[in-house]
């Protein structure tokens, strides 16, 4: 038995959850999310407990058995609580503004970089160099920081970049004149 996949989800007071088939249906006061769960699994709501179960015992579905689990469960974190990440831009003349539904970023390149913020995600910007992403879809909150991350990640010379907040970037020791 997969040691994730058994654990059932607790869903709180505030939000629904239905399950029509292999299809589930989460919604809560942050927002709505909709998943169609992985081959071999189900999932059942029993009072404030979804238990998701498995076909079978071969490799591919004990495999699916946590994931299914796994998604159900930041599915139901993320419309109750929601997921945020935060960036920080480090850099002479680096800096982020957001204007409307594009997040403009100044990154020492000639031209700014536009970045279209997509449905679901708010992103704020404090002091002109942190970002705070937020969201209800923690896939879709990772891969935006990721993306913003992927335009100047950080350097280890001078440590110039966006990145996450309390990440730690090994410096390296430049060149030496002999």
């Amino acid at each position: 038995m997969s040691r994730i996949g058994k654990n059932p989800v607790t869903i709180p007071v505030k939000v629904k959850v239905t399950v029509n088939g292999s299809h589930v249906a989460v919604e809560g006061p942050k927002g709505k999310l909709e998943l169609t769960l992985p081959r071999h699994t189900a999932a059942v709501v029993e009072g404030a407990l979804l238990r998701v179960s498995r076909s079978g015992e071969n490799a591919e579905a004990r495999a699916m058995h946590g994931l299914a689990r796994a998604l159900v469960n930041n599915m139901v974190k993320g419309v109750s609580d929601g997921f945020q990440k935060k960036l920080e831009i480090q850099g002479v003349g680096f800096k982020a503004a957001v204007q409307g539904a594009i997040i403009n970023l100044n990154l020492g390149y000639s031209h700014p970089v536009h970045y279209p913020i997509p449905t679901g995600i708010k992103i704020t910007v404090e002091e002109n160099t942190k970002l705070t992403i937020d969201g209800v879809d923690k896939e879709l909150v990772g891969r935006v920081a990721s993306e913003i991350r992927a335009y100047y990640p950080p350097e280890p010379y001078k440590g110039k970049g966006v990145r996450y907040v309390g990440e730690h970037v090994v410096r390296k020791e430049g060149k030496t004149v002999q």
